[in-house]
């Protein structure tokens, strides 16, 4: 009997120890927090879900429209003979030798290139997804220089000037809307796809780029001392990107459309300071040989040069699986803070909060992320916000109604939700600031929690 009272008198002063100390709620908030983890990294791993769904659902719209679009060419393609000796020992073994000929090509870029594109942008929806994809008509123009169009250490007699022909390369064959020729010389030769190995897993790698050549240009009915014009369109459906590659001596780009909300990718930019209108933009670019790092032909392989193509990304307005996310990564904060005021006036009213509340306002904490993702996959990021937040705070608010027993601290409680929820989405806005916004806001949340901290008197727990 006094074991059992003893062990009744210990276990009494514990849960006493465990209501009125400070230290015990502090671990017993720190616990709660760190519980809900759990259901936080939930929330981010069903953006991360509903992301990859939007990238499948993306990818499916855009291969049936037509994928990203680059454009390589033209290139004159000009083959050439040469002869080497081959070794042959007939049945005497006896050794004689054999001139063997051998068929080779140089690929020569244009002296000037000009290309003028139009897009013609729209949104593909399907479901509650969307990007975008656009028409193009894009003009291709320039000139091949027949003084660059010798070939070293190969005699005249050896190139074989009436099987030369132009070849064009591009990423997006499908999206190709009418038949393609180029006009040289006032003579139009069409292009037909030529079949060559391609990387087929990768729809973002253009390392493989479609072949496209030519019928015969017969370069000795042109007089070879001068320079070759040749003009072409290219009428292309593509999706979310449309880049060229700077093959010309001197290249001139220009890119108009009417979207609103692109960037501008690749080793070169537009030099027009005025090229963003509130009609869209008009970009232009000028880029010589010098500036990019490869000749104006090669030898026997037309290498990858993909890695030096300029272009338009056709942005998506808004990002909402990418906005929740950052979101998300500011909920430990959120649940810290918010913890933080209710222990606060806990402890400086003497207001007695049982851990199972605690838990209960945390759940609610986290199911502001739940709401935000799935009503932003219906409307806009900013009305998901404020729907999603104003329903946690009056939740939050209505429920500490009933834990604190008065109406000032329930009010002060739904003020600061307020306060920190439009701080984070500032933050989540900002781009170039947020870490500036960031640390000059928790240096301020961090001054006032020292400022209400100093009336507590630590030493009696």
């Amino acid at each position: 009997m006094d074991n059992y009272s003893q062990e009744k008198s210990t276990g009494n002063r514990l849960i006493t120890w465990l209501k009125n100390s400070i230290t015990a709620r502090m671990f017993i908030i720190g616990f709660l927090s760190l519980i809900l983890l759990i259901p936080l990294f939930m929330v981010q791993d069903l953006i991360k879900e509903r992301s990859e769904r939007q990238k499948s659902m993306v990818s499916e719209i855009n291969d049936k429209w037509g994928e990203e679009v680059i454009l390589f060419g033209p290139v004159l393609k000009l083959p050439y003979r040469i002869f080497h000796e081959k070794r042959i020992y007939d049945s005497q073994k006896e050794l004689t030798t054999e001139s063997v000929e051998e068929i080779k090509y140089f690929y020569f870029f244009p002296n000037h290139l000009n290309i003028k594109s139009t897009i013609d942008p729209e949104i593909k929806k399907r479901g509650i997804y969307k990007t975008a994809v656009y028409k193009s008509l894009t003009n291709i123009s320039g000139s091949f220089s027949a003084s660059d169009l010798k070939i070293e250490d190969v005699s005249e007699e050896n190139i074989l000037w009436d099987r030369a022909r132009v070849i064009l390369k591009t990423s997006n064959l499908k999206g190709v809307n009418d038949q393609m020729s180029i006009k040289i010389d006032q003579t139009e030769y069409p292009f037909s796809s030529k079949y060559q190995n391609q990387d087929l897993s990768s729809k973002t790698d253009f390392s493989n780029l479609y072949l496209m050549e030519s019928e015969v240009v017969n370069l000795k009915d042109l007089k070879k001392e001068k320079s070759l014009a040749f003009n072409m369109d290219v009428s292309m459906n593509g999706s979310s990107e449309l880049s060229f590659v700077p093959i010309g001596k001197t290249t001139k780009a220009q890119v108009l459309s009417d979207w609103e909300t692109n960037s501008f990718i690749g080793n070169f930019l537009p030099y027009d300071e005025d090229k963003i209108t509130s009609n869209g933009f008009n970009a232009k670019w000028k880029i010589l040989d010098i500036n990019r790092p490869f000749s104006q032909s090669f030898n026997e392989v037309l290498p990858d040069l993909t890695a030096y193509a300029f272009g338009v990304n056709f942005m998506i307005p808004v990002d909402e699986y990418q906005k929740s996310e950052r979101a998300t990564k500011y909920g430990f904060l959120v649940i810290g803070l918010t913890f933080l005021l209710f222990f606060l006036i806990q402890t400086l009213s003497k207001i007695t909060i049982h851990p199972f509340q605690y838990l209960m306002i945390g759940l609610g904490l986290v199911m502001f992320y739940s709401l935000l993702i799935s009503i932003s996959e219906h409307s806009s990021f900013l009305k998901a916000y404020l729907i999603a937040g104003i329903s946690v705070i009056l939740l939050i608010t209505l429920y500490s109604r009933s834990i604190l027993k008065n109406i000032k601290f329930p009010i002060f409680i739904g003020l600061s939700l307020l306060a920190l929820y439009s701080f984070v989405y500032v933050i989540i806005q900002l781009e170039s600031y947020a870490l500036l916004v960031g640390s000059i806001g928790l240096f301020l949340i961090l001054a006032c929690v020292m400022y209400v901290s100093r009336k507590i008197d630590w030493e009696n727990y």
